[in-house]
């Protein structure tokens, strides 16, 4: 561990200034590190194929992550901290981490038994609570879509808990053509949708398949194209008055019911 008390310390590049939208660390246009806040993220950092660069945290924090850290460890205070960051932050630790190659779709697909196929999920929020869903509920990998966020974003991150890191994901370029690698790998495409000719989640057969779902961002929902190209379309029935869920809640339920 290295003790620090400059908050201009050059060694601290990785960490500063998280909340200046030109300059974040972790966006592509900056370095495209991947950051994660918290004891318990870091620690789902550490058992990813994300290469550690470096930590920074107060003393105690630090510690809790264990003795063998394969990167340095900057040991500062709470105030120094939010002077690199530009905010102050409760979790006491942060981690910045290289980025994965990118995964093929074609061998995510081939090793996955359900996916979850996401379609103009811009909201950092939504995408990192459809990752934790995912993680939770037994999803096997994510696919992305054009007009996606990027989920190695620190708020996706720290949303997902760190789950982002360990659920697999794969961008899919070609839309929404690039559903006949599933449909050839032997999946049943099912767009999520609350049209009113959607067949009920409960009756489509769905539990013990070979499922990707389809989902769209929250607003919109998916395009026509992508439903027109899915297998079945699928609706969550709903209380009278109420048409739609958080895509994030739609997502887990879908997924309970698939798994």
């Amino acid at each position: 561990m290295i003790e620090i008390d400059d908050p201009a310390d050059p060694r601290l590049d990785d960490f500063r200034d998280l909340s200046t939208a030109d300059r974040r660390p972790d966006r592509p246009g900056g370095r495209g590190l991947v950051i994660a806040e918290g004891v318990v993220v870091v620690e789902r950092l550490l058992r990813s194929p994300y290469p550690v660069r470096a930590f920074l945290g107060v003393r105690r924090r630090i510690e809790a992550l264990g003795p063998d850290l394969p990167a340095p460890a900057y040991v500062t205070s709470a105030d120094v901290m939010a002077e690199v960051v530009g905010f102050h932050l409760n979790r006491g630790v942060l981690a910045a981490a290289d980025r994965a190659p990118r995964l093929d779709p074609e061998a995510l697909a081939e090793s996955s038994r359900t996916l979850a196929v996401l379609e103009g999920v811009g909201d950092h929020e939504n995408l990192g609570s459809l990752f934790r869903n995912a993680a939770a509920l037994g999803v096997d990998g994510v696919l992305l879509a054009p007009g996606c966020s990027d989920p190695l974003y620190r708020r996706s991150v720290r949303v997902s808990m760190g789950h982002v890191l360990r659920v697999p994901f794969a961008h899919v370029d070609h839309w929404p053509g690039g559903l006949d690698l599933l449909r050839d790998k032997g999946f049943t495409t099912v767009a999520l949708t609350p049209r009113a000719d959607a067949v009920a989640l409960a009756d489509a057969g769905l539990r013990g398949r070979r499922v990707a779902v389809l989902l769209g961002a929250e607003g919109p929902g998916l395009s026509d194209a992508a439903i027109a190209a899915a297998d079945v379309a699928v609706k969550i029935p709903m209380a009278e008055g109420v048409d739609s869920l958080n895509v994030a809640t739609a997502g887990a339920v879908a997924f309970y019911a698939i798994v």
